[in-house]
């Protein structure tokens, strides 16, 4: 069947969001254990939702914790948000050849509206899938189909893209096609690991993918 539906991840696919979640995380982590964590610590809390993530450190300041972040992670956003080569182009020829285009995120929609406007992304997304539209966060495949559910799309019409496992087991378990990205903070190797059906050099390689030349 042929693909006409394209469902991105954010942070680290469509954005580079990985210094403002590094340092959001450090500067949380570092505030109640001076000097316990380094970089290379926080790598593996990029993409599980931070209740997972805080959950596993210190259950009983979860809230507590989660609120720090998220106060730094506003606070900088504007500053440490960056944008990754020939995304906006791709997303912006895939809108204008009529793909259907969503974003499966595990972040809140008000830090995701802030990332879609400051890339000037947010007007070529039909529908967005945030933490707040359901009840299990990726690797679960319930964000993919619900994202899926409103654009009136089959998994077997769709590809999901991510930079994280998380991303391709959720695309995988709900019956997409996968497609990892090699500039994941976590290494391609990593990601490979988990066996997308394509890497993408760079977020223009898609459209070959997908018979847009």
């Amino acid at each position: 069947m042929k693909i006409n539906t394209l469902l991105f991840d954010l942070d680290g696919t469509l954005i580079n969001t990985n210094e403002l979640i590094i340092e959001s995380f450090l500067n949380t982590l570092n505030t109640y254990y001076p000097e316990r964590y380094k970089r290379e610590d926080v790598l593996p809390f990029i993409g599980p939702p931070l209740y997972e993530t805080f959950t596993g450190i210190d259950a009983t300041r979860v809230q507590e914790m989660i609120d720090a972040y998220r106060k730094y992670n506003h606070e900088q956003h504007d500053v440490l948000v960056t944008e990754f080569e020939t995304v906006y182009e791709t997303v912006q020829m895939l809108h204008e050849k009529g793909f259907k285009l969503g974003i499966v995120t595990t972040k809140l929609r008000d830090t995701v509206n802030m990332g879609l406007k400051l890339t000037k992304l947010d007007q070529f997304f039909d529908v967005v899938v945030t933490l707040d539209d359901v009840e299990n966060a990726k690797p679960h495949p319930e964000p993919v189909l619900l994202a899926l559910k409103q654009l009136g799309s089959s998994p077997e019409e769709a590809i999901m893209v991510g930079d994280n496992h998380h991303d391709i087991v959720s695309g995988k378990n709900a019956g997409t096609q996968t497609a990892g990205v090699a500039w994941t903070i976590k290494g391609q190797e990593y990601l490979a690991g988990y066996k997308p059906d394509y890497m993408l050099g760079k977020m223009s390689d898609l459209l070959k993918i997908v018979g847009v030349e």
